[in-house]
Parts: C-alpha cells; sequence; structure tokens
C-alpha cells in the first residue's frame, strides 16, 4: 500500500502563488506516474500535471507556464508550485499515483487527455482562488 499525504493548500487572490506537497510512504511505488488532479464542484476530476520515473512531465494545457511539477526524492515528497492562479483554478486538489504506468500514459493523464486511473489518492486539499 502506498499512502499519499497532501498538504498546502489555501484560500488567495487572483495572481497569487500557493505550493502544493504531497508526502508519499508505505511501500516503494515501483514505475509510478505521481501526479496532481483536481475536481472543480459539479465537475469531474482531471488532470493538472504528471511525472514518471523517467522524468517526463506533462500539464493541461490550462496550467502550462504557470504550475510546476517537482519531486524531492530524498524526502518522498511530490510538490506543485502554483503562480498566477485564477477562479478557474479553484478545486479540490489531489495527489495520486498509478502503478507501472510511464511514458504515453503518465503523459496523458497529466495533460488530461485520458482520465485518472490511479491506484492510490491522497484526501485532498481545497484550493481556492477569488477574484
Amino acid at each position: 500500500q502506498v499512502q499519499l499525504k497532501e498538504s498546502g493548500g489555501g484560500s488567495v487572490q487572483s495572481g497569487g502563488s500557493l505550493r502544493l506537497s504531497c508526502v508519499v510512504s508505505g511501500d516503494r511505488c515501483n514505475e509510478c506516474c505521481m501526479g496532481w488532479f483536481r475536481q472543480a464542484p459539479g465537475k469531474e476530476r482531471e488532470g493538472v500535471a504528471t511525472v514518471d520515473e523517467e522524468g517526463n512531465i506533462a500539464y493541461r494545457n490550462s496550467v502550462e507556464g504557470r504550475f510546476t511539477i517537482s519531486q524531492d526524492n530524498a524526502k518522498n515528497t511530490l510538490h506543485l508550485e502554483m503562480n498566477d492562479l485564477k477562479p478557474e483554478d479553484t478545486a479540490m486538489y489531489y495527489c495520486a499515483a498509478a502503478l507501472e504506468t510511464f511514458g504515453g500514459p503518465c503523459i496523458r493523464m497529466g495533460a488530461g487527455l485520458e482520465a485518472p486511473n490511479n491506484d492510490y489518492w491522497g484526501q485532498g486539499t481545497r484550493v481556492t482562488v477569488s477574484s
């Protein structure tokens, strides 16, 4: 079992920044696609950014250039740096891991081109952006 615990959400004004963190614990996640997903009220959960074990990174178009996903392997932590936040970024943000997923499938999930197909999910952290 892999446990994921997010932190760092909050309320900011449009143009502000937040940094989300996800601590990964439990069993080692082999060949995992790690990523951030979000779900706004009344909408489906969607990919925001993913990174696979080879370092391939993908972002959905609407966050490209504003969000940065990174890993601190020494601390088993996944981060999402979010800058120039917009009201449409308001959502619950989830950290997730998909076992034995890399390359194309991981990239497509991060870009929002495929529905999330993760084996493990965190409980989420809420991000609210006001105009």
